[in-house]
């Protein structure tokens, strides 16, 4: 719900850098809206616009809600909740991001993320763990543990027993795959180990290195072009990994089954239907989400396996087993890796978010300090500091209460930072700190807070820079502000009003109804013969829907399908149009299906009652809140609109 609103927020919000004399088409309480905002959302909804009346008074209409909303949210303080204030302050550092990178080393970055994208790399890996903060003997510990076990490798022993043996890898999967990672490409793996794969040739085991999991060693065992991306659909019989013999004989029959249907000629899409297990893709004719090549949808390697062997769109799998069930695999659809200019806006977003973008922001800070006149005067304001500092730093104790002075650290663009400054940053970050010599802990923090308030100095400039990020802020803050005032005005108070929804209910009774319906049992079956068969089962009132499965079903799993419930007759597409009796109703045939319906009940349309049409009736009563709630909302505030420039957004 909340993503709903910040991108209905975005309809109503401009990123365009129209000159100043922008009209003013609005004022609510004062405050001006210009033309462009207005026109930014009608040019977005309408890709060929005609800026005809009734368009334009539309969305105007949307736009004075929203305005509105947003205005009463401030009125009330909501921008000053110290959640919704922690809240935008997380999507104004996402949003700083790609302002505070190096950006000839960033699009370095992501030149070599699309070459690599292009390859897929299979690897093995041992991995000794060691803590970030380890101390120097630890590190030390781990680093030569890593190279004794890389000496065994190079001596004979193979790297898959090395890796699974007894004071082996410390990565749990080593014990079942060997340390072997399958394939992988850019994106996959975090970058320093991306990094080294992609730079170790085939047949080679890397050198040692670091990672924040600890020292590794890889062994690449093979390069391939990377195989594109792939559109499928499946039919799915479940059965778990660990399911009794029983259970994954019947599962496999029953695959199998469905097979020798599919290979009679039966539409696949039929097929998933009727018999798919996979509840997340059978009602869209078996359809799974995209996988391969720079996707994020990875699956289980039997299955990729399968699905890449078909060689044109259209073919279909035999039936394999997977950890899930048995699979019959369709392919729907195959392509190749894009070109750069098309991937170039996706791979920029996720350098931005990995370990990449430490890189390029290093070399930003360098940037930043050349072209704002950086002055670094921490030699002597530090050595209180270093003086002052004991072991109750490292468990979150320590303060600075006795620093008296507050010499100036660094200057940047004139702006002074000063050892004050300094001080709140270290008993702040004291968390994960190792205890080492004071000099060695005080340089460390103070080129991460330098670092810090450096790229903290130019986010703070960011909106004052670049229109587009001080629009996409206020977009982030007014869709904040909206979703929380329409939790509190509308949505939680319809669900906590118990009185209010119960009396819009009686109010409105007529608008819940029931049509016409029927508790019955339904038998789908696979031909005439079994639904005669069914038929005269049901006729004797003794016999149950279990026992009629059981005696169908038993030599094959596809022959019945039984469902209980009670059904809404027009809205049902098998029950609709059929004139159905008190208990068993003659064999009729539809889709290729025979039914026979045993009819426990007719229930003639009527009233739902209150419980029955909850739903519907909390959702029709926010409507109603939020009708009210703008009423009173255009009485409180004032909205004063420029006819002459609202109508001449087109010109």
């Amino acid at each position: 719900m909340k993503k709903h609103l910040l991108i209905i927020a975005a309809l109503f919000l401009s990123i365009s850098t129209f000159a100043q004399e922008d009209p003013i088409l609005m004022k609510i309480d004062g405050h001006p809206v210009t033309k462009s905002e207005f026109l930014q959302i009608y040019l977005k909804n309408n890709p060929n616009p005609k800026f005809d009346k009734a368009s334009i008074d539309e969305y105007m209409e949307l736009f004075k809600k929203f305005k509105l909303k947003v205005a009463e949210a401030e009125e009330l303080g909501y921008d000053t909740i110290p959640k919704l204030k922690k809240e935008l302050d997380g999507y104004r550092k996402q949003l700083s991001l790609p302002y505070l990178i190096d950006s000839a080393k960033n699009e370095a970055l992501v030149r070599e993320a699309y070459d690599r994208t292009r390859t897929e790399i299979r690897a093995s890996h041992i991995l000794i763990t060691c803590a970030s903060n380890a101390s120097p003997a630890d590190t030390l510990a781990a680093y030569n543990r890593i190279m004794g076990l890389k000496k065994r490798i190079e001596k004979g022993e193979s790297f898959a027993s090395v890796a699974r043996g007894k004071n082996g890898s410390e990565d749990p999967s080593a014990v079942n795959n060997g340390g072997d990672l399958g394939y992988f490409t850019a994106f996959q793996m975090v970058y320093p180990f991306e990094d080294m794969a992609f730079n170790t040739p085939v047949g080679s085991i890397s050198e040692p290195f670091r990672t924040r999991y600890g020292y590794h060693i890889v062994n690449v065992t093979d390069k391939r072009p990377a195989r594109g991306t792939l559109k499928t659909a499946h039919i799915m019989v479940a059965v778990g990994k660990s399911a009794a013999e029983e259970d994954v004989v019947n599962a496999e029959k029953k695959i199998n089954e469905i097979y020798a249907k599919l290979q009679k000629g039966e539409k696949f899409e039929d097929l998933v239907k009727s018999y798919s297990d996979d509840p997340s893709s059978a009602e869209k004719n078996g359809e799974l989400p995209p996988f391969g090549t720079g996707t994020t949808t990875r699956m289980v390697t039997a299955f990729e396996d399968a699905a890449f062997a078909l060689k044109n769109n259209g073919d279909y799998s035999m039936p394999i087993r997977t950890d899930y069930g048995f699979h019959i695999i369709k392919r729907l659809d195959w392509t190749d890796v894009k070109s750069f200019d098309a991937m170039k806006k996706e791979l920029q977003s996720k350098v931005n978010k990995d370990e990449r973008s430490k890189r390029t922001q290093d070399s930003f800070v360098l940037k930043l300090k050349a072209s704002y006149g950086y002055s670094n005067k921490s030699a002597k304001g530090l050595k209180w500091f270093v003086a002052n500092l004991d072991t109750t730093y490292y468990i979150g104790k320590w303060n600075a209460s006795g620093l008296k002075s507050n010499k100036t650290l660094f200057t940047i663009d004139g702006q002074s930072f000063t050892q004050q400054q300094f001080a709140k940053y270290l008993e702040s970050n004291y968390r994960g700190m190792r205890k080492d010599a004071n000099e060695v802990v005080v340089a460390m923090q103070y080129k991460a807070w330098e670092k810090e308030a450096i790229i903290g100095y130019e986010e703070s400039k960011l909106a004052d820079k670049y229109p587009a990020y001080k629009a996409l802020i206020t977009e982030y803050h007014d869709g904040i502000l909206l979703y929380e005032i329409m939790t509190d005005k509308v949505w939680n108070k319809a669900m906590k009003d118990t009185v209010g929804l119960r009396s819009y209910f009686d109010n409105n009774r007529s608008k819940y109804m029931w049509s016409d319906r029927v508790d019955a049992v339904v038998y789908e079956c696979a031909d005439l013969k079994i639904a005669d068969q069914v038929y005269k089962m049901i006729l004797n009132d003794t016999i149950n829907s279990k026992h009629v499965l059981d005696v169908i079903n038993k030599d094959s799993e596809l022959n019945l399908r039984v469902r209980t419930n009670k059904f809404d007759v027009a809205q049902t597409n098998f029950l609709k149009g059929q004139s159905l009796v008190l208990g068993a109703n003659k064999v009729y045939a539809l889709d290729g299906k025979y039914y026979v319906i045993k009819v426990n009940k007719n229930l003639p349309a009527g009233n739902k009652e209150f419980s029955e049409a909850k739903g519907s009736v909390t959702s029709d009563y926010q409507t109603f809140l939020e009708q009210q709630w703008i009423l009173e909302l255009m009485k409180k505030h004032k909205i004063e609109i420029n006819q002459q420039v609202l109508y001449a957004v087109g010109q």
